[in-house]
């Protein structure tokens, strides 16, 4: 089952990835010091996650692609893994824009 999962980071920030059903991290949340911070970025990348223009297709220094999703405003709001091509990142794409609406929250913190 596809779900947000908070945690904390080794700084005592909050973060969230998105988990697809087979398990695989497809997308990572920058730290939020408010726990209400980090779910509103939830909320945001279940609302922007269905725009193919909130998503800002990259290049890393060492040439592997990867993407940014933008909220409204501009601001990043979730990073995914680097990919090993652009057809590869394009499935990963596709699969923030079937899993991040329906999934769930499970919070770690607790």
């Amino acid at each position: 089952m596809q779900k947000f999962e908070i945690y904390t980071d080794k700084g005592g920030e909050f973060r969230f990835r998105l988990k697809a059903a087979n398990g695989q991290n497809i997308l990572a949340s920058e730290g939020y010091r408010a726990k209400a911070s980090c779910t509103n970025g939830i909320e945001s990348v279940k609302q922007n996650s269905q725009d193919d223009s909130k998503y800002e297709r990259l290049e890393s220094k060492n040439g592997s692609p990867f993407f940014n999703l933008k909220a409204t405003n501009g601001q990043v709001i979730g990073t995914s893994e680097m990919y090993s091509s652009k057809s590869a990142m394009e499935t990963g794409i596709a699969s923030v824009k079937k899993n991040a609406p329906g999934a769930t929250i499970d919070d770690l913190t607790q």
